[in-house]
C-alpha cells in the first residue's frame, strides 16, 4: 500500500507536471511560415530523419514532466506498506512512549493536572495509531518504573500490537494511573529503552517524551542531552511534549528535624521546620500545622514567604515516654500537595549515656564535667553521665551505647584503649579532651595524633602560663560561630569575659590547620594559640579544649557559661544519631538483623497499612516484595556472602509517611521498628524549560516540540518506508538524462578549423 504524509500536496502539485507541455505549446505558437526556396531542399533533406527527432522531443519532454512529478512526490514523502515496503529500507513502526509520573505532574490548575493532560495526549495518540494500517508497536513506560524491571516492576505495555481495538485497551490502562510520589528523573527512563527493546531491527522508532520539563532538571541538562543525541543519531524519531501551561504556586515543607541537645525521654526537644515558596508570587498568613504522635498540637504561622525564600520556624516537643514518637508538620492546599507533608520519627531512650574517663584518682575533671551535663534536681537533661578510669579503655569494654566519650587528664593508653576509640569515633561516635597536669604531649603527639592519621586534632608543645596582660586587661579567649560557641555571640553576654586562663597547652607556633583538611580552630586564646580546635575522624567527630575542665588552670567550671558550653559540646559529638528524618521516597529498605537474637522472618507495612494513626500518608503502596501477607510485604533474612549477620531487603519505597517492621525474637516475641520517609522536597519547585530555552538546551538534537493541548498524532508522517530518498536519486538521474538527450536533440554547427 502506498500513503503520502501530506496528500493534499498532491492535489495542487501534480498538475505542474503539465507546465513543460504548456511552454512547449505555447513555443509553437510563437512560430511562423515563411516560404524560402533555400529552406525547401533542407526541409526535403530532414523528412528522412523526421521520425527519429520527434521521437526524441517526446522522450524529451516526458522526462521534464517526470522531474516536476518527482519534486511534487518528494515534498508530499510517499510511504510505502507491505513487503516491498520492506525492500526500500522500511517496516513497522515502534511508539515508545516515556510518562513521567513524579509527584510534580500532580500540580493543578483549573479543573486539570498535568498528569491529567498527560494521559488525554497518551489517549489521542493512541487512538490516531489505531486508525493506522500499518504494522505498529506501542510501549509504555512510566519514569517510577524505568530500572525497576528486577524489582517486578515491567513497562505497562511492551511492544503491544496496535489494532482498530487499541484505543480502547490504551483507555482502559491509563485510566487507573495517579502520579508517584518519587522524584523520578527522565534519564533512567531514556536508559531503559535500549535495555528493554534491544536494537532496533527492521523497524522505525518514534519517542514521545511526555513530562512537564521543570527547571531543576532541564536547566543544565548535560547527560539528558547527550542520551537525546544518541537516539537522534540512531534514527530515533524524538517528540517532546510539555504537559503544563505555565509555572503554578507552590509552598513545600523542605524540613522538618531536632535542633539537638539530648534526644531523651522527658526532656524538651527542640524541632525546626522550613517552608520554602517555589512560587513566583509572594506568600502570606502560611500557617503550619502540626501533630505528636497523631495529636494536633498549636500551628505555627510565617506572615509573609517571598518567591524562592524560605523561612524556619522552631517549636519543642516534650514526649515523657521512652520509644518510638512521631512528628508530623503540614500546610494548606496549594497546586501541588504531595511536598505539603512532612514526617520525622524520633527514637528516645530513657536517658543518654556518656563515659567519662579521668586519668586522676579523685576523678576531679570528669566530676565537674558531669555536673555541668546532667545538673540533678529540677534540671533535666536527659544525660546520664557514667565515670570510669583509664583502665575502662585499656580493658576493651564496649564503647557504641555511649553517646559521647571524653577523656579529661589522661596520661597514656594502651594500643587497645587508642585503637578502641579511633574505631568508636571512625564508626560515628564522638570524642571530647580536656587536658590536665598528667597529660604528656609525647604521648598525644605520637599515639593520638600521628602527623595527622590519629584522632587528636594537632600536635601538642607543652603546659604553657598565659601571660597576663597588664596595659589592656580583655576576655582571655576569643570564640567562633561555631555551635558550640554560638550562643555566647554578642556584645551584651558578658560571662566569657569573666572567665580567667592561667593554664593551658599550647601547640607549634608554625601549626596551622591544613586548608583541605577537617580541622579547624573554634577558639582562641588572647595571645592567639589555640583553645578549642575540633575535626572530622572518619564518620564521627573529635573536639580537644587545651585547658582544664576542673577550676585547676582556670575558673571555666565556675562560670554560667561553662554548663552550657559543655551541653553544646555534647549535643555536637552526639554519636551516631537515633534520628534518621532525611530517608528520601525511593530508597529501598535494608535491615541487618543478629541471628542470635532474631528470627530471619521480617514483615513490612507500608503507610497505608498501619493507617494514618501512626503518621502514615494515605497513599497506595506500589512495592513489589518476596511475598504478600495481609497488606504487609514479608521477606526472609539471609546471610550475605562473608557475613554472619542476616539481612532483609525490601524493593524501593513509593510513599511518605511511616513505615513499620515487625520483627519477632527466638524466643517469639514481637518486636516493632519504624522508619520515616519523606517526599524529595526539590522536586517541589515548579519553575519550567520553555521552547525557546530547550531549543538552546538541546542543540544539535533533531527533536519535535508541543504543548499537550496543542499536540496531533502523525503517525503517517513516521511509520513505513518513506520513499523520498529514493525519488530523489531517481530525479538526478533523470535531470542528467534530461540533459543529455536534449544535447542529443538539438542542431550544433560544427566548428571551423582555425586558420
Amino acid at each position: 500500500m502506498l500513503t503520502f504524509v501530506d496528500p493534499s500536496l498532491l492535489l495542487w502539485g501534480l498538475p505542474l507536471v503539465g507546465v513543460p507541455v504548456l511552454i512547449h505549446l505555447i513555443n509553437l505558437l510563437r512560430h511562423r511560415r515563411v516560404q524560402w526556396a533555400a529552406m525547401e531542399f533542407l526541409l526535403a533533406s530532414q523528412k528522412k530523419n523526421s521520425s527519429w527527432i520527434k521521437l526524441k522531443e517526446l522522450f524529451l519532454l516526458l522526462l521534464r514532466m517526470l522531474a516536476v512529478a518527482a519534486v511534487v512526490l518528494i515534498v508530499a514523502q510517499p510511504r510505502l506498506w507491505d513487503e516491498l515496503g520492506r525492500f526500500f529500507g522500511g517496516g513497522k513502526t515502534h511508539h515508545i512512549v516515556l510518562l513521567d509520573d513524579s509527584f510534580s505532574m500532580a500540580d493543578r490548575w483549573s479543573d486539570t493536572s498535568a498528569f491529567d493532560e498527560a494521559k488525554r495526549v497518551i489517549e489521542r495518540l493512541g487512538e490516531g495509531l489505531a486508525q493506522e494500517p500499518q504494522a505498529q508497536t506501542f510501549t509504555l513506560l512510566r519514569f517510577s518504573r524505568a530500572g525497576r524491571g528486577q524489582d517486578g516492576s515491567p513497562p505497562d505495555l511492551l511492544k503491544a500490537q496496535i489494532n482498530t481495538e487499541f484505543g480502547n485497551q490504551l483507555k482502559d490502562v491509563l485510566r487507573p494511573m495517579q502520579p508517584s510520589q518519587l522524584a523520578a528523573a527522565p534519564g533512567p527512563a531514556l536508559e531503559a529503552i535500549e535495555q528493554l527493546l534491544g536494537e532496533a531491527k527492521d523497524e522505525d522508532r518514534v519517542v514521545y517524551l511526555v513530562s512537564d520539563f521543570r527547571a531543576n532538571e532541564w536547566n543544565d541538562p548535560g547527560e539528558l542531552t547527550e542520551m537525546l543525541a544518541q537516539l537522534d543519531q540512531a534514527r530515533v524519531h524524538l517528540r517532546l511534549i510539555n504537559c503544563v501551561d505555565a509555572a503554578h504556586p507552590n509552598l513545600a515543607i523542605t524540613a522538618l528535624e531536632p535542633t539537638g541537645g539530648a534526644q531523651a525521654a522527658g526532656v524538651p526537644l527542640s524541632f525546626d521546620v522550613t517552608v520554602t515558596n517555589f512560587g513566583s508570587d509572594k506568600a502570606e498568613d502560611v500557617s503550619i500545622l502540626l501533630q505528636e504522635d497523631g495529636q494536633a498540637r498549636p500551628a505555627l504561622s510565617i506572615d509573609a514567604l517571598s518567591p524562592g525564600e524560605s523561612e524556619t520556624r522552631r517549636f519543642a516537643a516534650f514526649f515523657p515516654t521512652a520509644g518510638e514518637h512521631v512528628v508530623a508538620a503540614s500546610l494548606g492546599s496549594d497546586p501541588l500537595a504531595t511536598d505539603n507533608l512532612r514526617f520525622t520519627l524520633v527514637d528516645l531512650p530513657a536517658s543518654v549515656p556518656v563515659l567519662l574517663i579521668d586519668g586522676a584518682a579523685d576523678a576531679l575533671n570528669a566530676r565537674y564535667l558531669a555536673a555541668a551535663l546532667a545538673p540533678g534536681g529540677a534540671v533535666k537533661t536527659g544525660l546520664d553521665p557514667q565515670i570510669e578510669t583509664i583502665s575502662y579503655l585499656n580493658q576493651g569494654k564496649p564503647l557504641d551505647k555511649f553517646s559521647t566519650v571524653f577523656l579529661l587528664d589522661v596520661e597514656r593508653l594502651d594500643n587497645a584503649g587508642v585503637e578502641a576509640l579511633e574505631a568508636y569515633v571512625r564508626g560515628g561516635g564522638g570524642l571530647g579532651f580536656f587536658m590536665g597536669d598528667r597529660c604528656r604531649a609525647s604521648f598525644y603527639n605520637d599515639k593520638l595524633y600521628r602527623d595527622g592519621d590519629g584522632a587528636f586534632p594537632l600536635p601538642l608543645v607543652a603546659k604553657t602560663q598565659l601571660l597576663v596582660d597588664r596595659l589592656e586587661r580583655g576576655a582571655d579567649f576569643e570564640i567562633t560561630d561555631h555551635p558550640i560557641f554560638k550562643i555566647f555571640a554578642g556584645e551584651r553576654n558578658s560571662y566569657l569575659k569573666a572567665v580567667t586562663i592561667d593554664w593551658y597547652f599550647s601547640s607549634p607556633k608554625s601549626w596551622a590547620p591544613a586548608a583541605d583538611s577537617t580541622t579547624k580552630v573554634i577558639a582562641r586564646l588572647r595571645n592567639g594559640a589555640p583553645l578549642a580546635v575540633e575535626r572530622t575522624f572518619g564518620e564521627g567527630r573529635v573536639v580537644a579544649i587545651l585547658t582544664t575542665a576542673a577550676p585547676q588552670w582556670n575558673n571555666w567550671s565556675r562560670n554560667p557559661s561553662f554548663v552550657v558550653a559543655a551541653l553544646e559540646m555534647q549535643t555536637n559529638l552526639a554519636a551516631r544519631a537515633v534520628l534518621d528524618a532525611n530517608r528520601a521516597v525511593g530508597a529501598p529498605i535494608d535491615l541487618e538483623l543478629d541471628p542470635v537474637r532474631y528470627q530471619p522472618q521480617v514483615r513490612l507495612m507500608s503507610p497505608s497499612d498501619h493507617g494514618p494513626a501512626a503518621g502514615g500518608s494515605a497513599a497506595a503502596n506500589d512495592n513489589g516484595g518476596s511475598a504478600a501477607e495481609g497488606g504487609a510485604l514479608v521477606a526472609s533474612a539471609t546471610p550475605a556472602e562473608g557475613e554472619t549477620n542476616l539481612r532483609a531487603s525490601f524493593p524501593a519505597t513509593t510513599a511518605s509517611g511511616i513505615y513499620e517492621l515487625q520483627l519477632t525474637t527466638l524466643d517469639n516475641q514481637p518486636e516493632i521498628r519504624h522508619l520515616a520517609f519523606n517526599v524529595n522536597a526539590a522536586e517541589g519547585d515548579l519553575s519550567t524549560v520553555g521552547a525557546s530555552e530547550m531549543a538552546e538546551r538541546l542543540k544539535g538534537v533533531r527533536y519535535e516540540y508541543a504543548q499537550a493541548d496543542a499536540f496531533q498524532p502523525a503517525a503517517r508522517e513516521l511509520a513505513g518506508s518513506n520513499l523520498s530518498q529514493w525519488i530523489l536519486y531517481l530525479l538526478v538521474a533523470m535531470l542528467l538524462g534530461e540533459q543529455a538527450l536534449a544535447c542529443s536533440a538539438s542542431y550544433h554547427p560544427a566548428k571551423e578549423p582555425a586558420r
